[in-house]
């Protein structure tokens, strides 16, 4: 595919939504990295958090941490390039530990992956001993391997409910901890590190979480939806699951990124709008033109921002970022992550 071919396949998707003369600059990049693609045998996966530019043009696999993580557990390139955040390619790397995994941006990082350490379980597991612990996929590779299984936004109630277990520690996201907690008729608790336990306290509760964050969805609101409400009665508004329970409760739908996209794909409203990153409200709406996608974007993920067409390119160029996990912890996470996997 030459350049203008590029341009073309691009603008029948992005025309709305990406300037034209930026769009021809991208086709460029695009063509570049699809033969670096090549030469080098490999593969590229890239987030629902992508840019449009980006997301619609050099990846060989779309869709969310799950969908992604199984589409690197099945690939048979010698080099995966995520284009996604640190973690994600350490789920990667971590299910292809004889491959290259590159990360385009070496402080592709992420505000839940950095609320809580390996330490931070172990002492978890110490002040409950015996309970499970599920951790989310939004974490570094040495906090899942003091999991016993890891799980997605998709897949968090399954997981919970797989353990059959009368007590749970789900790590590290707030407000999924919550909203799992809600669907799944928990009573939740979150200790305060270094004090002491709640097995002696008579208090009930049948999980323990702990206060992570997204830092792009904890700043929606209640109000901002009573705000699009007034204006659009018929808007149908949906979100994920790491944003508060009180902002999923006033939406009428919440689900993973790969759940929202079905979700306006397949229903028939006649407004919709998408509390999460944004990037992924303009990918949504470049997939949907047909349909009147509202934009409440107040905020774009700084790590996923890093990600660019340029540093793909680079990375496939250069063989950078190369993500290595040591194998001891290796081993361990990926037994987490496998039982995600397999429960779906």
């Amino acid at each position: 595919m030459n350049s203008q071919e590029m341009y073309e396949k691009m603008k029948s998707r992005l025309e709305k939504i990406v300037p034209d003369v930026e769009l021809r600059i991208k086709a460029e990049i695009a063509v570049e990295i699809e033969e670096l693609k090549v030469q080098k045998n490999a593969v590229i996966l890239g987030h629902n958090y992508m840019e449009p530019a980006l997301f619609y043009s050099i990846p060989d696999f779309t869709g969310d941490s799950l969908d992604l993580s199984r589409k690197a557990a099945q690939t048979d390139k010698n080099v995966i390039v995520f284009c996604g955040v640190r973690f994600m390619a350490e789920t990667a790397k971590i299910l292809n530990p004889t491959k290259t995994v590159l990360l385009p941006a070496e402080r592709a990082g992420c505000s839940l992956a950095a609320s809580i350490t390996a330490e931070d379980v172990r002492n978890l597991k110490a002040r409950f001993p015996g309970v499970p612990v599920v951790t989310y996929v939004n974490t570094y590779a040495d906090v899942k391997a003091e999991s016993d299984i890891c799980c997605t936004s998709s897949n968090a109630i399954a997981v919970v409910e797989s353990l059959k277990s009368d007590t749970v520690i789900f790590l590290p996201d707030e407000y999924l901890a919550k909203n799992v907690a809600n669907e799944t008729g928990k009573h939740i608790v979150f200790p305060t590190p270094g004090a002491r336990n709640f097995t002696d306290s008579g208090l009930d509760y049948q999980m323990i979480g702990w206060h992570g964050r997204c830092e792009v969805h904890e700043k929606f609101t209640v109000a901002d939806i009573q705000a699009v409400r007034a204006q659009f009665p018929d808007v149908v508004v949906l979100t994920h699951p790491e944003c508060s329970p009180e902002v999923v409760a006033a939406s009428d739908f919440s689900g993973s990124t790969n759940a929202m996209i079905r979700y306006v794909q397949e229903t028939k409203a006649r407004r919709y709008l998408v509390l999460t990153e944004c990037a992924m409200g303009d990918n949504i709406a470049a997939a949907n033109p047909e349909k009147d996608m509202l934009r409440l974007c107040m905020v774009r993920c700084p790590h996923m921002n890093t990600i660019t067409m340029e540093e793909t390119r680079d990375a496939l160029k250069f063989n950078r970022y190369i993500i290595d996990v040591p194998e001891e912890i290796r081993v361990k996470a990926y037994r987490a992550v496998q039982r995600m996997i397999q429960i779906g």
